[in-house]
């Protein structure tokens, strides 16, 4: 039988932490860093989600282009996020060795993926700009989950923190993760998910 390598996470206040998603036993990195503005009037009326696949050098003109395009107020904002997310795609793509990404933007009102899973890809950048952070569980809890348990103490990323998820087709051991139950609660959550380019993705964060 093979060895299972431990499900390990690392976390540090600076960028450079979530190059060491390329560690073997690493299955998550966070970048925990402080809020940066307040894209509240981000996610006012009925802005409809972004997708779409880019290169880190189009992503901060395809992104401004799409908040425009696609109803999100704050328009003074735009500018701040676009540049952001360019950077985290800068970074993504540096720490997956990858030419291209599929970015995502979305306004999350319900519990869209509630329960504990860990993310067909080889790995998942996630961040939050408005709301509640994305839940994640370590190494004993997410054992718990694996045999039928509920785990005893979930962790949850900051507002503005940044996690890089190893997903199945990169361990045996991927990031288990949801995201955080909002239903019925008023919340409202804007989350960027950045995804290796060309492939069908199903789950969220």
């Amino acid at each position: 039988m093979a060895t299972l390598l431990a499900r390990t996470s690392q976390s540090a206040d600076h960028p450079a932490v979530l190059d060491a998603i390329g560690e073997t036993d690493c299955s998550l990195a966070i970048w925990e860093r402080a809020p940066f503005a307040d894209f509240a009037a981000l996610v006012e009326g009925d802005p409809a989600d972004l997708r779409f696949e880019c290169t880190p050098a189009d992503c901060a003109a395809m992104l401004a282009a799409g908040l425009q395009a696609n109803g999100f107020g704050g328009e003074a904002l735009h500018p701040a996020l676009a540049a952001d997310a360019a950077q985290l795609a800068e970074r993504f793509c540096a720490a997956l060795n990858l030419a291209r990404l599929e970015l995502r933007l979305e306004v999350v009102r319900t519990d869209s993926c509630r329960k504990w899973h860990a993310d067909y890809v080889t790995a998942r950048l996630i961040t939050t700009y408005v709301g509640e952070g994305t839940d994640w569980l370590d190494e004993s809890n997410a054992d718990r989950v694996a045999a039928g348990q509920e785990p005893l103490n979930p962790q949850r990323l900051r507002t503005f923190d940044v996690g890089l998820f190893k997903g199945k087709l990169a361990t045996e051991r991927p990031a288990i993760h949801r995201s955080p139950p909002i239903a019925g609660t008023g919340a409202v959550r804007l989350l960027l998910v950045l995804n290796p380019a060309s492939r069908l993705f199903v789950e969220g964060g």
